[in-house]
């Protein structure tokens, strides 16, 4: 029963990681504006996401506009894009894959060697999917960085890390720790089907005793 504790563990560790990667896709706070240098408005507060951009005033009025057009976008919103589906997609695929391998069901009872390689097949796709929304969210934040410290970008046009890459980058890790646990966990058993041992029969000893 550890076996099956540390895939439930693993599963529920990936489950959240799923359901926080869908949150960072959808919010908007990818990036905030900065409140950097001296010569700033802060009556209001500029938000922008994968999928909208928003702007906050001070009286707490809250604006946002969806982007019109997909072509005109800039590469870096539409490969996070694809990437953050990509880790979603597949994140729903392990999830149906690895239920169907865990242990505390019933699916494949009958042939436990095979319920483990589909448990495999189902932390590995967590991995992937782990990694797809932690290479988004990197190379988001890097350009995020590389245009604040860039001298050549205005003061007010400067933007810092916001709350759905922090977000984004804690799902990540919990996929790639859940999707570990349950590819490690497949070689526990891997002693316990070896063939049975027997103990040496008496033959016959060439002997007769009454």
């Amino acid at each position: 029963m550890a076996n099956a504790g540390v895939q439930l563990l693993g599963f529920t560790l990936a489950f959240f990681g799923f359901i926080g990667t869908i949150a960072s896709t959808v919010m908007v706070e990818w990036k905030a504006s900065s409140y950097t240098g001296d010569n700033i408005i802060t009556a209001q507060a500029l938000y922008e996401g994968l999928w909208k951009s928003c702007a906050s005033q001070s009286t707490g009025q809250i604006q946002c506009k969806i982007y019109d057009s997909l072509l005109q976008l800039p590469g870096i919103v539409q490969g996070t894009r694809g990437l953050m589906l990509g880790s979603i997609l597949l994140s729903f695929i392990s999830m149906i894959v690895a239920v169907v391998g865990m242990k505390c069901t019933t699916c494949m009872s009958e042939q436990p060697a095979q319920k483990d390689k589909v448990s495999l097949a189902g932390g590995v796709i967590f991995m992937i999917a782990g990694l797809l929304a932690l290479v988004g969210t990197s190379w988001y934040g890097h350009r995020i960085a590389q245009d604040f410290y860039n001298p050549h970008t205005p003061t007010n046009s400067r933007f810092e890390f916001g709350s759905a890459m922090y977000v984004g980058w804690g799902a990540a890790c919990l996929c790639l720790i859940g999707g570990g646990f349950l590819c490690c966990n497949c070689s526990g058993n891997s002693s316990s089907r070896k063939a049975p041992h027997y103990p040496p029969s008496n033959t016959a000893t060439g002997k007769d005793y009454v």
